[in-house]
Order: structure tokens, then sequence, then C-alpha cells
């Protein structure tokens, strides 16, 4: 899934007879690709409003999330489901809780474009870069061509969230030989979250992204939100409340969590897994180990300079914030 802007590096050999992998840095091979995409990404003039960006709800100083349950989208419309983490959202099989999106690429258009979450449109979002000359110059510079498209514009944003990965935590730096970086309580954690089994859906470098599992195997998952899960996209009955496995990684910054936002700790997750999905009840000293783990999954946060974003123009459409 990763474009040409990135590479990384291989899984280390040691880490193979875990579960769960070490996340290895991203390797940045289009500096002007990523930096173009950076601007993008944080650009709210991609939306009707000119108030929200890419970052409102996945913000990068919060764990790539809006820590809310569900989103504030376009004229303060509620949004439907839980924003999921962009870090290390390069490492999912494929994007939004019901897969809709296979690529990074293509979920970046949707949200531009979606009347509840930044209202636009993509023709509108094109003409007003279109009328900002050092955007101009900026595609031409990595495109090659004064053009601007949409598929230039989503491109761009998808590079730059491929670098959004979170490598060295702690339980990265225990795998890979350090054997002081994780607590005996912590370690403990990580032997009942195996063997509980947790890691038939959370594993990988992710710690999860890569399969879609029912929520709710041993007993129903209530809830009143009305998402359906992946039979919103195969429309095959059996895929009715499948969704995306989130990853673990950074979960104690990605609160509040599932797809409608309703366990507001790690704690309270924790116990609705164990129950729902496993079948078990964790006493209060499992899951505060469960959770003592969970906690050493957080890695180095995405750092660079904020971009300056290039100013509007007498051309430029004016934001439309309360229509």
């Amino acid at each position: 899934m990763l474009a040409a802007s990135v590479a990384t590096f291989g899984v280390p050999a040691f880490a193979a007879d875990e579960p769960i992998s070490p996340i290895e840095p991203a390797k940045i091979t289009n500096p002007g690709l990523v930096e173009l995409g950076k601007k993008l990404y944080f650009d709210p003039r991609l939306s009707k409003s000119g108030f929200i960006s890419c970052n409102s709800c996945h913000n990068l100083s919060m764990g790539g999330t809006d820590n809310l349950k569900t989103s504030i989208g376009h004229n303060w419309q509620q949004g439907p489901i839980n924003s999921p983490t962009v870090l290390n959202s390069s490492l999912n099989v494929a994007q939004f809780w019901d897969g809709r999106a296979l690529t990074l690429q293509e979920q970046a258009g949707g949200p531009i474009a979606n009347p509840g979450e930044m209202g636009s449109t993509h023709a509108l979002a094109i003409e007003v870069l279109r009328s900002i000359p050092e955007y101009v110059q900026e595609f031409k510079d990595v495109f090659g061509e004064t053009k601007i498209t949409i598929e230039e514009v989503t491109k761009a944003i998808a590079a730059f969230e491929e670098t959004l990965v979170t490598p060295n935590s702690r339980f990265d730096k225990w795998l890979k030989g350090d054997k002081k970086a994780l607590t005996t309580v912590e370690l403990e954690g990580y032997e009942l979250f195996k063997d509980s089994g947790c890691t038939a859906c959370h594993n990988g470098s992710a710690a999860g992204g890569n399969t879609f599992q029912k929520m709710g195997v041993v007993e129903p998952y209530k809830t009143t939100n009305p998402a359906e899960g992946r039979i919103a996209v195969t429309k095959e009955e059996a895929d009715r409340f499948n969704f995306k496995v989130p990853t673990l990684r950074n979960v104690a910054l990605t609160y509040p969590y599932f797809h409608d936002g309703q366990a507001t700790t790690l704690s309270d997750a924790v116990d609705v897994m164990g129950r729902i999905q496993l079948g078990k009840k964790f006493s209060p000293d499992e899951n505060g180990k469960i959770v003592a783990f969970l906690k050493t999954l957080t890695g180095d946060q995405p750092s660079f300079a904020l971009p300056i974003l290039p100013p509007s123009t007498d051309k430029t459409p004016q934001p439309h914030p309360f229509d």
C-alpha cells in the first residue's frame, strides 16, 4: 500500500516468534510530494467552510484522532462514526471502519466531498487550489504539469500520511532485545493478552488493522449507532456488524474506543472486548495488567515543522462556513 514516496525496512528476524512485530521508521524517497501532501493535509480551504482540514478529525497532536465519540462535520453536523487514527494507517488492509476505501489515496478524497464532513466538492477544492499561484507552482514542481487534479491532490495527501508511522515504542524496544524496556506488570499483561486470545485479531506490526471481524462473537454488542459494518460494502449478510479490527498502536492516545466511541477508557474497552469477543470476564487485576501492556504500544509521534500555507488570492472562492 505504500506509494513510491515512502519505503520501509524489513521486520527484524528476532521478532518472528511473537504475534506482534516492530514498526520500522518510514524512509521518505519523494520529499517534494510528501511536503505538498503535508500542506494539503493541514489546509482547511479544501472544505466548504474554510475551517475543516484533514487534521481536524485526525489531529496529529492527539494521536491522529479527535478524541470525540463521533466527529464534528460541516455546519456542526454530528458524524455517524468514531474517527479512526491516521497513525500507521498505511498498514491497514483497507481504510474506514467498513473498508470501503482500499487505499489511503482513495480514502483521502472521500471526506472532501462528503456533505457531512468537509462539505465541499472535488471541483470546488480544485478551483481553490488553482487560484493560488504558489500551489500551482508546487504541483508543477512535483507532478511536472500545471493542471491540478483530484488524483494528484489525494496522491500527495496519501504520501504524507504514509510517513505517519510511530516506531520505537517501549514494546518495540522489548521486541528488539531490550528486556528492560517493559516492567514485570506490563509483561504479565502481554502474556494475558496472548493467552486470552486477543492476538487472534490484534497481530502484525500494527497490532490490528489487517482483518475484518464480527463485533460480538460470544454475546451481542449493544449500541444505538446505526453503522452496520462491512455489509455496507459487500451487501453480504454474513458481513453484518463486521468491522475492520482497529490498530492498538498508540491506543492510550486514541480514546474513546470502538466504531461508536462507546468505551471511554482503555479499562472499559478491555472489559467489553473480553466479554463479547472472548467470553472472558477479566478481574480488575487482569484488566489493569492488560491496560499496562497496551500503554507500552505508544511510539514516537510525528514531529515536523508545521507547513506555512500559501495565501489565497482575489480569485480564490470564498468559504461558506454557515451554508
